[in-house]
């Protein structure tokens, strides 16, 4: 079967698109691997402070954070979001 020059164009248009799609999915996985492996998804179980011990944990949050600590780092050792840092500063 012969294709016509339009019939090309448009068949490598769609090519084209195609593995375009085949990229960005692959991003996808990839980012939602990362979020698996950072985040409590993956199996970890949520912790639920008391009054008295989140406010311990904010003061001492806050402290590290006048040291100059980083908040992923601070995210990753107490394993909660970086957005739950901002939240309690």
């Amino acid at each position: 079967m012969r294709l016509s020059t339009q019939q090309l164009r448009e068949l490598n248009r769609v090519i084209a698109l195609a593995q375009k799609l085949g990229a960005l999915a692959q991003q996808l996985v990839e980012n939602d691997k990362r979020v698996r492996l950072n985040g409590w998804r993956n199996g970890a179980t949520r912790i639920r402070r008391t009054g008295k011990e989140l406010v311990l944990f904010r003061r001492m949050l806050k402290n590290e954070l006048k040291k100059g600590a980083p908040v992923p780092g601070l995210a990753r050792k107490y394993g909660v979001s970086r957005a739950y840092i901002y939240m309690l500063q």
